[in-house]
């Protein structure tokens, strides 16, 4: 025993003395940088900043068709003195009327956590910031798939197209701008989607060009850009790819917002404050007012059932 507490007591200590200031307590007078809180499901929304907007009075908007177009009579190079037609353009007596529908929600903050804890972000703004992204995405995804007014629910049966063989190919696409091919647009697809045409055009040798968009490449076919959104779904491995021509001088897509709204933050966007409760809680309500309108029928078209799990096998044999 008496052996053994000696040897302890010679041992060097193993832990050795600091010469200077140490990481840990250094840290304790320096001031990290912090970021703005970050959200993954913020994504580009291609299709809002694509869309041309149209304000609309009393969140109402009417298309207005002709009746029968085939009923306008006209004649040409008359060189006998033949009676001239006689015809008149009528008008659809019931066209379609389409409502601005309202995404919202609150945002409740406790003040004590924005007046304490505000620097160096606001936290009201911050909580308002991420509310706003999630009510835009919501937005994207009701333009695409909302039952009433979505562009894949607005396609009528002679708009829509099967693909050849599963997967999206050249020939599949070339089929789609037959069906909208007064000036199209751009195609509209999932990711994955786009990258499943990429394979199968690279595979016929015949790969995508590439165009810059405000600032972002965009693979193109036949000169239309193939844009990304992850609001088009993909079901059992199943997708589409729409083909759009917008605008209102087109008869193409138009998007639809209700402007001078009251705490209007931008196009068809409204943060009111509410008041704070006995609780020391503020709320905040927040409103975006849309919807889409297609004003004639060969504006869209879609590519239905598309597989986007197709891979090829390439040899690696030499000559």
């Amino acid at each position: 025993m008496e052996n053994a507490a000696k040897a302890k007591r010679q041992m060097p200590n193993s832990i050795s003395p600091h010469l200077a200031l140490g990481d840990a307590a250094a840290r304790q007078l320096a001031n990290a940088t912090k970021t703005i809180p970050q959200l993954l499901g913020i994504s580009p929304r291609w299709l809002v900043h694509l869309l041309p907007w149209v304000g609309v009075e009393a969140g109402i908007y009417r298309v207005n068709r002709v009746k029968d177009e085939s009923r306008v009579l006209t004649a040409c190079s008359q060189r006998d003195e033949s009676d001239l037609p006689e015809t008149f353009v009528d008008y659809d007596e019931h066209p379609r009327e389409y409502l601005l529908s309202a995404v919202t929600t609150t945002v409740d903050v406790h003040t004590r956590v924005s007046d304490l804890y505000s620097s160096p972000h606001n936290q009201i703004e911050q909580q308002l910031r991420l509310a706003i992204e999630t009510i835009k995405e919501r937005q994207e995804n009701e333009l695409i798939n909302n039952p009433e007014y979505g562009l894949i629910n607005n396609i009528i049966p002679s708009q829509r197209v099967q693909p050849l063989t599963g997967a999206p190919t050249p020939d599949d696409l070339d089929e789609l701008i037959t069906k909208v091919w007064k000036k199209p647009s751009f195609f509209l697809a999932h990711p994955r989607t786009i990258a499943a045409f990429g394979r199968e055009a690279t595979r016929r040798g015949v790969p995508p060009a590439t165009i810059t968009i405000q600032g972002s490449p965009f693979l193109t076919w036949r000169g239309l850009p193939l844009v990304p959104s992850n609001k088009v779904e993909i079901k059992n491995g199943k997708s589409s790819i729409l083909l759009l021509r917008t605008g209102e001088s087109n008869q193409g897509v138009v998007g639809l917002y209700q402007p001078s709204l009251p705490g209007e933050q931008g196009m068809g966007l409204s943060v009111k404050f509410m008041g704070i409760s006995r609780k020391a809680i503020a709320s905040y309500l927040i409103s975006l007012y849309c919807s889409l309108a297609v004003l004639t029928e060969d504006a869209i078209a879609v590519l239905e059932n598309v597989e986007v799990e197709k891979y090829h096998d390439y040899k690696n044999d030499y000559r």
